[in-house]
């Protein structure tokens, strides 16, 4: 049996015969070692054989780095009121809506409504127009106060617009005025979950004060990903996450990679520029230990469960290989003249083939080779 004109003594690499197969850690690189006792020796001891299938299949191999399970877009919500006192505060972790009390203060709640203008100005007859009051008119709509189907979003405040307002404030027990003063309401892009309390119960409030730090309620996952495995991730990448049980996993994708890095503590202050390109190709610069901020969203975030904050494993594909030829790595035999073969069994007859190893992933590696299609059967040693 020959292979290309190869020498055909070889060794097959397994652990109990006469060679065995190292995989470096860092590279996957493959040597073999001639165990003692040479060929005679393995020959006295032969190793019960199987074959397996030559397989066509995609081959990925990932690294593994720890994140955090939380919730995305943390911000500050800042009262606009003057008062005597904070007189009610919603608790840490509870979500808040649309129309729902955000904080109280002397007595009267604070609304949040949706939009992503801050509040500004009062919003009463006379002003300009502005989105500011497009953004009113959607959520006294979206409340079901209309003036009987008369108001419709509009940059223009009218007639409808203060009637509307009115119906609202009657409904919330405080007097009717057909107006919004500036901090009577608070507008967020969407339902704000509540992270921490920063004013207290009983303080004086005034424009300004500093109420809570809130974030959004979609689950994510942040990453303080090494600047020299920055290269490994772009936004829009699919990642596995292996969650808090350490068993369970969901997928995820990469939502944000931040373009300035984060110097690591002891090295100076200040962030230093992520590479060019950032996310897409090799960093190349940095100190080690700095790290460049990643952001994963949750594609199912309801199997985060119940978890505010908890750490996670994220597995980043660093290569793959698709619509390959692949074998069992233990198929493959190291050639006397160098280089490594698969053994292919058809019946009674068997033949080398030699092949070059591409990828290697779990317990397959890539192969090519002239002669080697799908379906064959190749030489493996028996479970």
């Amino acid at each position: 049996m020959t292979a290309g004109g190869r020498e055909p003594r070889r060794w097959r690499l397994w652990a109990g015969g006469a060679a065995a197969l190292v995989l470096a850690a860092g590279g996957g690189g493959l040597v073999s070692r001639i165990a003692a006792g040479g060929p005679a020796s393995a020959a006295a001891r032969p190793v019960p054989t199987g074959t397996a299938a030559v397989v066509r299949t995609s081959l990925s191999t990932t690294t593994q780095v720890a994140g955090t399970l939380g919730y995305a877009g943390s911000f500050q919500v800042t009262n606009e009121l003057t008062g005597s006192a904070l007189t009610a505060l919603p608790p840490v972790s509870r979500v808040v809506r649309r129309g729902q009390s955000l904080y109280e203060v002397d007595g009267t709640g604070v609304p949040l409504f949706y939009g992503a203008r801050p509040m500004w100005r009062p919003v009463q007859a006379g002003i300009t127009p502005g989105r500011d009051v497009y953004q009113l008119d959607q959520n006294l709509i979206t409340l079901g106060y209309t003036d009987y189907g008369y108001l419709t979003p509009s940059d223009t405040f009218t007639a409808a617009t203060a009637a509307a307002i009115g119906a609202w404030q009657e409904a919330a027990g405080q007097t009717p005025t057909g107006a919004v003063q500036l901090g009577q309401v608070v507008f967020e892009p969407g339902p704000v979950r509540v992270d921490a309390l920063v004013a207290a119960i009983g303080s004086p409030v005034q424009p300004g004060t500093a109420i809570l730090t809130a974030t959004s309620t979609r689950r994510s996952v942040d990453v303080q990903l090494p600047v020299s495995q920055e290269y490994l991730v772009r936004r829009g990448d699919p990642v596995t996450i292996t969650l808090p049980d350490g068993t369970t996993t969901t997928p995820g994708v990469i939502a944000a990679v931040a373009p300035v890095a984060t110097a690591a503590p002891g090295t100076g202050s200040g962030s230093t520029p992520a590479s060019p390109g950032s996310g897409s190709g090799s960093s190349g610069s940095g100190t080690t230990g700095d790290t460049v901020d990643v952001t994963v969203r949750l594609i199912h975030p309801a199997a985060a469960g119940r978890y505010d904050q908890a750490p996670v494993e994220v597995n980043i594909v660093d290569a793959s290989a698709s619509n390959v030829l692949a074998v069992p790595i233990s198929a493959l035999v190291a050639l006397a003249g160098g280089g490594y073969a698969v053994e292919v069994v058809d019946g009674s007859r068997r033949s080398l083939i030699a092949v070059r190893t591409g990828l290697f992933a779990d317990t397959l590696v890539q192969v090519s080779g002239a002669g080697l299609s799908e379906g064959m059967r190749v030489e493996v040693p028996s479970s």
